[in-house]
């Protein structure tokens, strides 16, 4: 959903065949000290005029810790403390190694870095264990080594591949698809360069 100055970070929405109940989600890394004023204003606009196709909504947060939400909760008390709005802080949840895979995976963002490539490998074997699609497996696999190329940024992507024992001859998914973003771009920009060329060539005969 975006407008000007409207933007939430996922809307999840039920099946089409019947009303249902849609989901925001906001993941919070970083203090904001007016989140649920934004937040909660989105939600109900959004909510309001699309009133037709949902039944009722909720709300997920998602901090690293308690320390990043605003401080300033007080006028949002009644949504806050009810059934309708759900707060995570991943540092309190259980250790990474008992949680599912799905969530550990989110859990690894703020795993110290000491600690991460451990988890990390711990994670990936889980993933070849759990009964997952073929599918479900490589967007978990992509996901962990994505976390792990943003958190060792010193790192080359081999490095940190051959440190989670990952096959090398495959490139995660997330950065091979930012790779080919990033040739369609120049290739757009290269097309544009060329017809401005051809235009100014036309012209000056």
């Amino acid at each position: 959903m975006k407008e000007p100055k409207f933007e939430i970070d996922g809307v999840f929405l039920p099946p089409e065949s019947e009303p249902g109940v849609i989901f925001f989600a906001e993941v919070q890394f970083q203090k904001d000290a007016e989140l649920y004023e934004r937040l909660f204003s989105e939600a109900s606009l959004y909510f309001y005029r699309n009133r037709a196709r949902f039944s009722d909504w909720q709300a997920v947060i998602i901090y690293p810790s308690r320390s990043t939400e605003q401080d300033d909760i007080h006028p949002h008390r009644s949504l806050l403390n009810g059934e309708q709005v759900h707060r995570i802080y991943l540092n309190e949840l259980a250790d990474v190694r008992t949680l599912p895979v799905s969530v550990a995976a989110t859990v690894l963002t703020i795993v110290d870095e000491a600690e991460a490539p451990e988890v990390a490998r711990s994670l990936l074997e889980r993933t070849e264990q759990a009964e997952l699609t073929d599918r479900e497996r490589a967007n978990l696999i992509d996901i962990v080594t994505s976390i792990m190329v943003y958190k060792f940024t010193n790192l080359s992507r081999v490095e940190i591949r051959t440190m989670l024992g990952l096959d090398l001859t495959k490139e995660p998914r997330a950065i091979r698809e930012a790779k080919e973003e990033g040739r369609e771009e120049g290739r757009e920009e290269g097309r544009e360069e060329g017809r401005e060329e051809g235009q100014r060539l036309e012209r000056s005969h």
